[in-house]
């Protein structure tokens, strides 16, 4: 059925809202860095057994080095670098501003393709870039935080943010060429996210960081179940969902459904976080959105 993709798409921004909230609260307990370790190796879990039951493997044994290469690269470059930026943002900033950063991985994916595959960008696009600015430089003058430690941290968790769009952008551009033909979009996630769960795993072993994570996990209990069901809903549901949108649907379609998170993060953030949302930063919200529409649907 045509719509699936789009269905599809939809309740992936829903997954990533959820999954972002409940990496925040963990990450406000035991650290971005436990949380990107545990949250892989509970993710390969899930993708494991996602896969053993429909596709009869627990891993994708008919790809071939191209596609591992391209996949795992792609892993590399947006589960370790870039969401290792993003989950520091999330404790910082908190999950909507956050999430609202990250609407500019799939501009910064257009920009270099457009800069190191020769894709064509009009005008149009060009000012959908723009309008995306704009909504997201509004957001983040209008907020003002209150916490002592949000106020302190707030630019450098905008400078996380970014740095986490930018590593989600090209873990993007890096993934198409791994997801071309047929190959099945659980089988692409599996591949990226096992391969930055060992890369996750050498790093750990030199900074010999193993028995930190451990320790913070016994001293809060409470953080593991967070983790646990934020690796349900983002890498593995919110992930393969938005691979499977990606092979069925246009990369517009698909981009402007993925980028509803901040939307569906401004009640969470104002009733659980209790962070004072103005005016301003819902338009300003509303009008990066637009700006992502009018980039990819033009």
């Amino acid at each position: 059925m045509s719509y699936l993709g789009e269905i599809a798409a939809l309740i992936t921004s829903g997954t990533y809202a959820v999954n972002s909230a409940l990496f925040t609260i963990a990450g406000r307990k035991v650290g971005s860095m436990v949380v990107n370790r545990v949250r892989l190796a509970v993710a390969c879990l899930f993708l494991a057994a996602g896969h053993w039951v429909f596709l009869g493997a627990p891993w994708p044994v008919d790809a071939g080095w191209d596609r591992w290469f391209w996949l795992g690269t792609s892993g590399i470059v947006g589960l370790v670098l870039g969401d290792a930026l993003l989950f520091q943002a999330f404790i910082w900033i908190g999950p909507r501003i956050s999430m609202l950063m990250m609407s500019l991985a799939p501009i910064i994916a257009a920009v270099t393709a457009w800069v190191f595959l020769g894709e064509s960008l009009s005008l149009i696009q060009v000012a959908g870039i723009l309008i995306t600015l704009l909504g997201i430089a509004w957001v983040i003058l209008d907020k003002k935080p209150t916490h002592p430690a949000r106020k302190e941290n707030y630019l450098k968790g905008i400078l996380f943010g970014l740095g986490g769009a930018t590593g989600q952008g090209l873990g993007i551009v890096l993934a198409k060429p791994g997801l071309g033909g047929e190959f099945s979009a659980l089988s692409g996630n599996f591949i990226r996210m096992l391969t930055a769960f060992l890369v996750m795993v050498m790093i750990t072993l030199v900074q010999k960081k193993y028995q930190e994570t451990f320790l913070k996990l016994k001293e809060h209990p409470h953080a593991l179940g967070a983790i646990a069901g934020g690796a349900f809903f983002g890498p593995f549901v919110g992930v393969s969902l938005s691979l499977y949108a990606l092979q069925h649907i246009s990369i517009g379609v698909a981009s402007t459904l993925m980028a509803l998170s901040p939307i569906y993060l401004l009640p969470v953030e104002y009733h659980y976080f209790h962070e004072k949302i103005g005016w301003g930063a819902i338009l300003g919200t509303g009008l990066a959105l637009v700006g992502v529409a009018v980039l990819f649907m033009s």
